[in-house]
């Protein structure tokens, strides 16, 4: 594990991951201190990973077919995350629909909700088994299930059959800051193993052992919590919101 890390603190020029409380720490921070709010910073994160989705799958490589897109969102913030992320795709022409199947109950995550059936995205009632996914013809799921304050070792249904399902198709897979079953601060055999993984705000701990293509998404972090948790995170170039790790 130590010679994963150092390989992955030298690709992404001396990265600090950030562990799970760290991670807490500063949002609560941000939303205290800072007087972000609670749906900005979600706007902000779904709107990164919607496009750093289009760099790693653009629409030009999906031209043989429809640019579908399943997306499956958790009860919590990660699945909120998801929603808005399914409604910018929508509007960069790809085809998402979602799988919400335990809907969050608070006003925020309801008004997301919202705004994508107003965009006329279609949600599913069930998750469709291995073959279906493969019949209906998704280029790509987007997990959006488990965040990293999830408890990997307490997953529960109908997260936990969900997981197996993900785990057994071939549809490339694209994770929302760690992937659904991996403790965000060590890697874990449980979860999924996704060719995609688009870090927020920075890259936690388990990302360290991620041998996929990965994206930090979320270019707005103050400077001055920057210092205080000694991200080191890398200059984006130019006025991207998203960088390829």
């Amino acid at each position: 594990m130590n010679g994963q890390m150092d390989a992955f603190l030298t690709h992404v020029t001396l990265i600090s991951p950030c562990s799970k409380a760290d991670a807490a720490a500063i949002e609560t921070e941000l939303l205290r201190d800072y007087r972000f709010g609670q749906q900005q910073l979600i706007e902000i994160w779904g709107h990164a990973c919607a496009i750093a989705i289009a760099k790693a799958f653009p629409l030009s490589s999906l031209s043989k077919k429809q640019p579908t897109v399943l997306v499956v969102c958790g009860p919590e913030q990660n699945g909120s995350i998801g929603l808005v992320c399914a409604r910018h795709l929508r509007i960069f022409e790809y085809e998402p629909t979602i799988f919400y199947p335990k809907r969050s109950p608070h006003s925020l995550h309801q008004d997301f909700t919202v705004q994508c059936e107003k965009m006329d995205i279609p949600f599913l009632s069930y998750l469709p088994t291995e073959v279906q996914l493969i019949n209906d013809a998704y280029n790509l799921v987007i997990d959006a299930i488990l965040g990293p304050e999830t408890d990997h070792t307490d997953v529960r249904e109908p997260y936990a059959g969900i997981l197996v399902t993900l785990k057994q198709i071939k549809i490339p897979i694209a994770s929302l800051d760690v992937p659904s079953g991996w403790d965000a601060d060590e890697a874990s055999t449980d979860g999924i193993n996704p060719d995609v993984l688009i870090s927020l705000t920075a890259p936690k701990k388990c990302a360290a052992s991620f041998p996929g293509k990965h994206f930090l998404a979320g270019r707005f972090l103050p400077y001055d919590i920057q210092k205080k948790y000694e991200l080191n995170l890398p200059e984006y170039p130019g006025t991207d919101c998203f960088i390829e790790l």
